[in-house]
């Protein structure tokens, strides 16, 4: 920001230049991270966040795990469940059957758009839970029991 901008709704324009971003870019799935949006604007931290945070407020953005913000698009259907209660609907989805192999944590972070370590505690709890073999490197994950749908919506 130049030196004659007013620290007073700073955090508007970047805002705003950030949904002119989002709106210039139909691509565009998440937000450049904070210390990008520090770099280019030249403001501190808290700015950034209060920028973010009109953007949230707006549901133009929203935070998602590990310090990322991702762009929420009007229309755009989100699942917000925890992933272990997502990946139970793998059973039904896939229909799988007691001894079926369960797809691989690859296959689930590609499908689920998770990184490896959010899939692992997810599948983790699936095993706690009796309904997956124990896995592990280079070990097929095999179906054990089926969770009925009450069980998979209250875990």
């Amino acid at each position: 920001m130049s030196q004659q901008a007013s620290p007073r709704g700073t955090f508007q324009v970047i805002a705003d230049a950030l949904r002119a971003q989002i709106n210039a870019d139909p691509e565009m799935a998440e937000l450049p991270t904070v210390a990008e949006v520090m770099d280019v604007h030249g403001v501190s931290r808290g700015v950034v966040l209060r920028a973010f945070g009109v953007l949230q407020k707006d549901r133009v953005a929203e935070p998602v795990p590990g310090g990322r913000w991702r762009v929420v698009r009007e229309g755009e259907q989100t699942d917000r469940r925890p992933l272990a209660e997502r990946l139970a609907d793998v059973f039904a989805d896939d229909r799988l059957e007691v001894g079926a192999t369960f797809p691989s944590a690859s296959a689930l972070c590609e499908r689920f758009g998770a990184s490896r370590p959010t899939v692992t505690k997810a599948l983790e709890k699936l095993e706690a839970a009796g309904w997956l073999s124990e896995g592990g490197q280079g070990k097929v994950r095999t179906v054990r029991a089926l969770p009925n749908r009450e069980e998979s919506s209250s875990s």
